[in-house]
């Protein structure tokens, strides 16, 4: 019996040793591509080297000045490391700091050309951090010029909910 339940464990831990290098290799390579279309869409926003970027939150949309989206990053550097960072490269970039606030949440407004971009750095909970070795989780997101064209474009449903609830 004691024998069967080694050779199921053995089976358990080669099976999932085997998955955890497919998804590293994996992810090695997402993270290559996702590098090099993130330079080539938002150049003149710096991400830190160490830092990946996650998959599932992260959307860009256009390309150029027209670029807008979200950008989900950890980063195993604490936050206030991740906000020196920040606030010597994007200075180097061209990016102007408009609005700063720093705390436990660390938020960042910057702007150049007329688009507009907020950096939120977080300090990892304890339940995050044992599945990930990141001490922040940094979103970049990025507006370009005239990006809103309606004020309320969800006026619509606002009636159609209140039209549904009658």
């Amino acid at each position: 019996m004691k024998t069967r339940n080694k050779g199921v464990i053995l089976v358990c831990a080669l099976a999932f040793g085997l998955a955890g290098c497919t998804s590293f290799f994996g992810q090695n390579a997402y993270q290559d591509q996702s590098r090099e279309v993130i330079n080539y869409l938002l150049s003149d926003m710096p991400l830190p080297e160490e830092a990946e970027i996650k998959k599932v939150p992260t959307v860009i949309l256009g390309t150029g000045n027209g670029i807008a989206g979200r950008i989900v990053l950890e980063s195993e550097k604490n936050p206030a490391a991740n906000l020196i960072f920040y606030s010597e490269s994007t200075v180097d970039t061209g990016w102007s700091l408009i609005s700063s606030t720093v705390a436990e949440e660390i938020v960042l407004t910057y702007t150049k050309d007329g688009r507009y971009a907020t950096i939120e750095i977080l300090k990892t909970s304890d339940l995050y951090a044992i599945s990930s070795s990141a001490n922040s989780v940094i979103t970049i997101s990025v507006v370009h010029p005239n990006a809103v064209q309606q004020q309320n474009p969800y006026a619509p449903l606002s009636a159609q909910a209140r039209a549904a609830a009658q």
